[in-house]
């Protein structure tokens, strides 16, 4: 079953920067882009500010149960998979 999860943010010079996450097949896409841009800019690796948004995005749902524990426990792997890489090659 697919599930998309949409927000918008502002960087730190007021640019409006949305993000569309998927999961699709049990595959997560990350993309995002600014206003200003045409394109999206797909990302193998996601930004850690936008796992940690879409942490508190997905745990918000899961306590209005609009999505799966499953769901929730793959962003937190993800989460701490990724400062375990970050944490390795500082």
């Amino acid at each position: 079953m697919r599930s998309q999860h949409i927000w918008t943010s502002r960087d730190e010079e007021g640019r409006k920067r949305e993000v569309r996450v998927t999961k699709f097949g049990g595959q997560w896409k990350f993309q995002a882009k600014f206003r200003d841009e045409l394109e999206w800019t797909y990302y193998e690796v996601p930004l850690v500010e936008d796992l940690r948004e879409l942490r508190e995005i997905i745990f918000r749902k899961y306590q209005r149960r609009r999505v799966s524990a499953e769901d929730l426990a793959a962003v937190d792997t993800m989460l701490r998979d990724h400062e375990r890489v970050q944490k390795l090659s500082e």
